[in-house]
C-alpha cells in the first residue's frame, strides 16, 4: 500500500511503516503536498493534522466548516485519489463532512463511471442495545446507510467482531504475496536428473513462472542460480513487459565465514516477501562428503514461520526429497490446506520436466 489517508492525529501508521523499514512521506499541511521525500515507499495524508502540530488540528466545528477554504489542496488531492485509486476504509464512521464533500463531488462528476471502493464495518447486534425496539430502529438506519454508501461506489464487508478485520487483511496480504515465488536450491551433485536435466528444469520453471505473471525471488544458490536468472530474463525480454527488477529479485549471499551470522536475517528478509517457496535439490560438499544443505533446511523452517506455502520437488532428490517426505508425513499441520493434498500426492509420482512444471 503506497497511499494512506487518515483523520487521526496520532503517529501509529507512520511508526508501523518505519518499523517495517519503509520510507514515509507524511503530509500534514497543504504546503507539504508540494514537497516530495525522495525514494519514498508510502505517503500518509493526515487531513485533520498531527499531534505535533496542535495549532493546525481540525477539531472544532469552525475548523470543519472552513476546511474547504483553508485546505483546498488536500481536498483536491483527496478527490483525485478517490477517482484514481481504490480505497479500503477501516474504522471509519462516514460522518466526516470533509470526506462527505469529496465523495459527493466525485459522484456528481463520475455519475456513470464510479470507481469501486470498500469498507469494513461491524454489524450491529441486539446485545448492544437496551431494548429490541432500539435495536430495530438502529438496524433499519444502519441498512439505509449501507445503501446510501453504494451511491458512492463503496461496497461494505460486514464483520461480527473487530478481530475479523485482522483475518481479512491477512488473507489479502497472503493473496498478494502468493504472486511472489521464492526459489530455494543448491546443487554440487545433480542426482538422477544429471546437471543438464536439473538446469533445464530450473530454466523452464523460471520461464513458466514469469510467463504466468509471477515474480521470482532467489538467493542465487550454487548450481541453481544461473538457470533461475537465464530462464526469468529470457521470458522478461521476450514479453517486453517491464523492467527486470520488477519481476526478478536476486539476493546473492555475502561470502566469507565471518558473514554467515548475517545469513539467517538475510533469508528472513527474502522469504517474508514471498507467498510460495519452491525447493530444488539441496546438497553441498563438506570435505569429501555430499550432505543435505543446512541452508535449505533453515529456509524451509522460515517459510513455515511466515505462512509461506513450501513446495519441495521430490524428483530432484537430496534435501528437497526429505522435506517433501516430511510434509506428507504431517500434511495437515505443515500445509493446512487440505485442498492441495491431492496435488502434492501427484507431485510425488512425476519426473517428466514439463509435467512437473
Amino acid at each position: 500500500i503506497r497511499t494512506y489517508w487518515t483523520t487521526n492525529y496520532d503517529k501509529l501508521i507512520e511508526k508501523s511503516l518505519e518499523n517495517n523499514c519503509k520510507k514515509v512521506d507524511v503530509k500534514i499541511t497543504d504546503k507539504n503536498i508540494s514537497q516530495t521525500v525522495p525514494f519514498r515507499d508510502a505517503v500518509i495524508y493526515k487531513m485533520h493534522g498531527d499531534i505535533n502540530c496542535m495549532y493546525d488540528a481540525i477539531i472544532t466545528k469552525d475548523d470543519y466548516e472552513e476546511y474547504y477554504r483553508k485546505h483546498p489542496l488536500f481536498l483536491t488531492k483527496l478527490c483525485g485519489d478517490i477517482v484514481s485509486k481504490k480505497f479500503l476504509f477501516i474504522g471509519f464512521s462516514f460522518e466526516d463532512p470533509n470526506l462527505d464533500y469529496s465523495l459527493s463531488k466525485v459522484r456528481i462528476e463520475q455519475e456513470k463511471n464510479p470507481n469501486s471502493h470498500y469498507c469494513i464495518m461491524k454489524n450491529i447486534e441486539i446485545s448492544d442495545f437496551a431494548s429490541s425496539e432500539e435495536y430495530e430502529y438502529c438496524k433499519v438506519k444502519f441498512e439505509l446507510k449501507l445503501k446510501d454508501m453504494c451511491r458512492y461506489g463503496i461496497n461494505t464487508v460486514l464483520v461480527d467482531s473487530y478481530s475479523e478485520i485482522t483475518e481479512i487483511l491477512s488473507a489479502i496480504k497472503n493473496r498478494i504475496k502468493a504472486k511472489n515465488i521464492f526459489i530455494s536450491g543448491s546443487a554440487y551433485e545433480y542426482g538422477d536428473y544429471g546437471r543438464e536435466g536439473v538446469e533445464k528444469l530450473v530454466h523452464s520453471l523460471s520461464t513458466a513462472l514469469i510467463y504466468n505473471g509471477f515474480n521470482i525471488i532467489s538467493g542465487y544458490g550454487l548450481g541453481i542460480g544461473s538457470s533461475v536468472i537465464s530462464g526469468a530474463i529470457e521470458e522478461i525480454y521476450r514479453s517486453d513487459a517491464c523492467k527486470i527488477e520488477e519481476r526478478l529479485l536476486l539476493r546473492p549471499f555475502p561470502i566469507g565465514d565471518d558473514k554467515k551470522i548475517l545469513w539467517s536475517r538475510y533469508r528472513q528478509d527474502m522469504i517474508s516477501n514471498a507467498g510460495i517457496a519452491i525447493f530444488l535439490c539441496g546438497n553441498k560438499k563438506v570435505g569429501q562428503e555430499i550432505i543435505n544443505a543446512n541452508g535449505m533446511l533453515e529456509e524451509f523452517e522460515i517459510a513455515l514461520e511466515n505462512n509461506v506455502i513450501p513446495i519441495p520437488i521430490p524428483a530432484t532428490g537430496y534435501a528437497a526429497k526429505d522435506l517433501f517426505n516430511r510434509i506428507m508425513g504431517d500434511f495437515d499441520n505443515l500445509i493446512k490446506r487440505t485442498e492441495l493434498k491431492s496435488l502434492y500426492e501427484k507431485l510425488s509420482e512425476i519426473r517428466d520436466t514439463d509435467e512437473l512444471i
